[in-house]
């Protein structure tokens, strides 16, 4: 993942922070700030409907 993540950062993409599949997100650094900062990137790119499903709300059982 490591070498996916280094080749996207060196050609300027911001996917060197992280990468996604339909049922994973796989952030660089360990740690709350890290994906603090992912994911509000992910939000300020618009790209966060792409990347996180939505699940619904939560029901009561």
């Amino acid at each position: 993942m490591h070498r996916i993540m280094d080749r996207r950062r060196q050609a300027g993409e911001p996917e060197g922070d992280y990468w996604w599949c339909w049922d994973g997100l796989i952030v660089r650094d360990a740690g709350l700030p890290s994906m603090v900062k992912v994911i509000d990137g992910l939000v300020a790119a618009g790209e966060h409907e792409t990347v996180l499903r939505h699940v619904g709300p939560e029901e009561d059982i």
